[in-house]
């Protein structure tokens, strides 16, 4: 471990515990009042032991020093570093000892900015904590916004989709969980705004008034006008690929520490820590090596190591499908609901076992450009140890509300989970018909009669549903294919929903209530408006999910020569809820061939090719 103190200007400030233990004779209520609260704010550790009667390791203790007193605090933590445990004490404290203040927490999802929230509420229902929640004099919790007050100062848990609703805060403090999947532009244009906003503007303006009157009589030097304090940002994230917005933003706050500039009077602090930073006793060694067991090195990494790595080694590179995916705010982003008028593809690699550390069920919908013979992943499901009726329940709803014209799915598994689905009486009362397609696609000598008779089939009524027998050949042939279209931009991922399209989604009207799509237990407990907001954020972590899989896929060549497509064999081993899988990326690749021949099947016209074209030469 290693300390830089860099280069910037600080505010002087006197050591009161020295002040304190030098201090004589009697003291005044309000002189007494004034250091008890000046000795609170700089003894952290004491002060959060009296208030909510927890104890903090010496890092917590540091980390949360630096947030009350820096301008921008970036964290970059080993993953289960209680990053959000320890941003929810200095929440609450910095409620507590700066009356006034508006404090707004956002993340990656409305899911995980109620987390820091959960921990707040957590520590305050203990017995040890009776200062603390007796400090707490509101809690509301609606579907799109909670709030908690401690007597004039405010926390907020506020969704990062809706950013028209974020742009009518002025918060004091933000607290941005998940940093890495913060995107630049919300970044730039929303969250840093907020920070333009001073608190107390008035008081401000009268005391500076005063203060030039007192330096024009000359009772006061320039360099003694009091110093008030900035908004605060406070940023906890993983590492990042270093292609990646987190590591520039790394960067120039690195920079900025080590090099003094006279126009920049704001205070950053770095806090980088890996998992061997931490006490011993906060860490689980069985979960250290389990990690090392699940995860590729890279991976490993970023999460526990909080290295920055350059560019993933698999047959697919993470930067080329950044690359392919739609930036947030200026194209299509997910979907829970198909738009009018438009085709989508749904993809299906299926899962029959009911254990926590099966395979996925995977499910993907992908919308057709048409003109450009391309596709769009707009949404994803993927939940393993579900029972067969979540996953035919989940099935029903997408070709219910997309405008599903094809379906492709795995051959192994797939037939019986079609078989099953067909006898449902949910599918037997619909008007749905699906069509299982016979034509066969793997003879390519004879690709133009499989397009001609996959047509036939196609013009019967019911949506066509082919179930792909994986052979090494097409297993070769589709993943080069997906890579392919990754090189040249021909599949793209959704990007996040934000501002009118996360509006336009969370209003949609589906059965969210009867749906599955989340390995845990609070939904039943949720509103209709707070389960759509979780699908709609969901979606855009398959988008994540589905790309973090293709990352760790290897190619490896057999004795006979043939290519194989599949995790790293100490993945392959692994086993449990967290073992790594692929079943999201084989869905993938399923959808992405099925939006090939889609485009080559109706694009066929049904005339004699000759290989010889016979010439007159004069």
């Amino acid at each position: 471990m290693s300390w830089e103190q860099g280069e910037q200007n600080r505010v002087g400030q006197r050591d009161i515990n020295e002040y304190l233990k030098n201090l004589e004779g009697i003291i005044s209520e309000k002189d007494s009042k004034l250091l008890l609260y000046e000795f609170l704010k700089e003894n952290v550790t004491f002060s959060t032991n009296l208030v909510a009667g927890v104890d903090l390791f010496p890092f917590q203790h540091m980390a949360i020093k630096a947030m009350f007193e820096s301008d921008y605090f970036l964290g970059i933590w080993s993953r289960g570093m209680s990053k959000s445990w320890t941003t929810g004490i200095f929440a609450f404290m910095d409620a507590m000892l700066n009356q006034g203040v508006e404090i707004g927490i956002l993340s990656k999802s409305f899911r995980q900015a109620k987390m820091i929230f959960k921990k707040i509420e957590d520590i305050a229902a203990k017995p040890e904590a009776a200062y603390l929640s007796q400090c707490i004099t509101r809690v509301s919790k609606q579907n799109d916004e909670w709030v908690m007050e401690i007597g004039d100062s405010s926390i907020r848990a506020l969704p990062l989709g809706d950013g028209s609703k974020l742009r009518g805060f002025r918060f004091h403090r933000i607290i941005i969980d998940e940093m890495l999947l913060m995107p630049e532009r919300i970044y730039n244009e929303v969250i840093v705004p907020f920070l333009s906003v001073v608190q107390n503007p008035k008081e401000r303006e009268d005391l500076y008034n005063l203060e030039t009157k007192l330096i024009e009589t000359g009772k006061m030097k320039e360099s003694e006008r009091h110093k008030w304090p900035n908004n605060k940002l406070i940023m906890l994230s993983s590492a990042s690929y270093k292609f990646e917005y987190l590591y520039k933003l790394y960067q120039n706050f690195e920079t900025s520490i080590l090099n003094k500039t006279e126009n920049n009077s704001a205070l950053r602090t770095i806090m980088h820590f890996s998992y061997d930073c931490a006490p011993k006793q906060l860490y689980d060694k069985n979960l250290i090596d389990q990690a090392k067991s699940t995860m590729s090195q890279s991976q490993y990494d970023r999460e526990f190591g909080a290295i920055f790595t350059d560019d993933s080694s698999g047959y697919f590179k993470i930067s080329k499908m950044a690359e392919c995916t739609i930036e947030e705010g200026v194209g299509q982003s997910v979907e829970v609901k198909g738009e009018e008028g438009e085709e989508y593809i749904l993809s299906f690699d299926p899962s029959w076992a009911e254990s926590e550390g099966s395979d996925d069920f995977a499910m993907q919908v992908f919308k057709l450009i048409k003109e450009k013979n391309q596709g769009v992943l707009v949404h994803a499901y993927a939940l393993a140890g579900q029972r067969l009726k979540d996953h035919m329940n989940y099935f029903h709803y997408l070709i219910g509300n997309f405008n599903i014209v094809a379906i492709i799915g795995d051959y192994n598994g797939g037939v019986q989970f079609m078989n099953a689905f067909m006898e449902s009486a949910r599918y037997k009362k619909s008007n749905l018909k699906i069509n299982i397609l016979e034509t066969e696609f793997d003879d390519i000598e004879n690709y133009r009669k499989s397009l001609k008779n996959a047509k036939k089939e196609c013009n019967k009524k019911g949506i066509p549903c082919c179930l792909r027998k994986p052979t090494s050949e097409w297993i070769r042939r589709a993943n080069e294919l997906l890579q392919a279209n990754f090189d040249h931009k021909r599949i793209w991922f959704a990007a996040r929903a934000i501002d009118d399209a996360f509006e336009q989604q969370r209003k949609k009207k589906i059965p969210v209530k009867d749906l599955k799509f989340l390995n845990v237990s609070d939904s039943e407990d949720q509103s209709y408006g707070a389960i759509m907001i979780d699908l709609v954020e969901h979606q855009y972590d398959m988008m994540d999910y589905t790309k973090g899989q293709c990352a760790l896929i290897e190619v490896k060549s057999s004795p006979q020569g043939t290519q194989t497509f599949d995790l790293p064999l100490i993945l392959k081993r692994t086993s449990g809820p967290s073992k790594a899988r692929k079943d999201c990326y084989s869905a993938l690749v399923l959808g992405n061939w099925m939006i090939k021949i889609w485009s080559d099947i109706h694009s066929f016209k049904d005339e004699e090719v000759y290989s010889f074209t016979p010439m007159f030469i004069k």
